[in-house]
């Protein structure tokens, strides 16, 4: 039992650690031109080593799980969240409804970078907002399109690489517009999928174009720990995508959202309201990750039956990924 407490807290303790530059969306805080890096300098033997150690890291955490579950307060825990499963959905509904109240004050859709400028756009905005206050799933399915057709207006202005930071939005529209229908089900873990797939995606964001993160860390006095700035931004890039791809394939979901959620706050007392326009809704979507755990999840891992198997899988797997998101973000961006 004493062992299974301590692996919990080194891992809770290790991404306690993750550097509050990790959750932040740099485009936000600074006004640096982007400048790409060269993908030889990208590649860095750092970047190598960090990312074998991570993958042989991931490939052991599956296999440490239910040892951790045995905890007794884990077990505790776990039954007395799946009580409020049921309000996960309205959770949701009226969560988003508020992130984009808080939004509309702010005078902007989405993200703090993208402003209301025409009033046709800030009447859809409230149109789409009381829509989901009504307690309605016919309501909700309404005000759902209206948030589609504002995210495509946005993401025609602004293009789809940029839009691509803020795809867990087509996530939740998804999950609202297929309410009370067959394809209820499929809803969360489409969820879990466009949030970490977002937060991948911002994560390279760092490696490709570290001028913005090193300038962050210089005018908003985000500490280091002691580490170049150059190391340490390749380091919270990765803490960062190792993040979004936990939740992608269904690994340590509530513990990662309680930790993020933490993260989250401690951003906010560094970047002020802007941080809080700009995550709310992350915040929503995370304590209905927190509620609803894996339950209703089947993780990619589990095709594969034995130990051995499901290492590998998971330690080609990342690789795999990181490559590819990677290698398409250095081609588009």
């Amino acid at each position: 039992m004493k062992n299974q407490k301590i692996i919990l807290y080194i891992i809770m303790a290790a991404i306690l650690l993750t550097p509050v530059l990790t959750q932040a969306h740099v485009k936000w805080f600074t006004d640096v031109v982007p400048q790409k890096e060269s993908i030889e300098n990208i590649l860095s033997p750092l970047f190598m080593s960090l990312a074998i150690v991570a993958a042989l890291v991931l490939s052991i955490l599956p296999q440490l799980l239910p040892r951790l579950m045995k905890i007794p307060y884990a077990t505790k825990i776990d039954l007395k969240l799946d009580e409020y499963r049921k309000y996960s959905r309205y959770i949701l509904k009226y969560g988003t409804a508020l992130a984009l109240i808080i939004q509309v004050f702010s005078g902007t859709i989405f993200a703090p970078e993208f402003m209301l400028v025409g009033l046709w756009d800030t009447i859809a905005v409230w149109i789409a907002i009381i829509l989901l206050c009504v307690p309605s799933h016919y309501a909700t399915k309404v005000g759902a399109g209206i948030l589609t057709v504002l995210f495509f207006y946005v993401l025609s202005n602004v293009g789809l690489f940029h839009m691509l930071d803020y795809g867990f939005y087509l996530a939740i529209i998804f999950v609202l517009l297929i309410g009370k229908t067959r394809f209820e089900n499929w809803g969360f873990p489409f969820l879990y999928l466009g949030t970490g797939l977002s937060l991948c995606w911002v994560a390279v964001e760092k490696w490709v174009y570290p001028s913005m993160a090193a300038d962050i860390i210089q005018n908003h006095g985000v500490p280091t720990f002691g580490f170049d700035p150059t190391a340490f931004i390749v380091m919270a890039a990765f803490i960062e995508f190792i993040v979004g791809y936990l939740l992608v394939v269904g690994i340590l979901n509530r513990i990662l959202s309680v930790i993020l959620t933490l993260i989250f706050i401690s951003t906010t007392m560094l970047f002020g309201i802007t941080e809080i326009i700009g995550h709310f809704m992350i915040h929503i979507v995370l304590v209905i990750f927190i509620i609803e755990g894996v339950s209703f999840y089947y993780p990619p891992i589990r095709i594969h039956k034995t130990v051995i198997d499901q290492m590998v899988f998971v330690f080609l797997n990342f690789l795999f990924v990181l490559a590819t998101f990677i290698l398409i973000y250095y081609r588009f961006a």
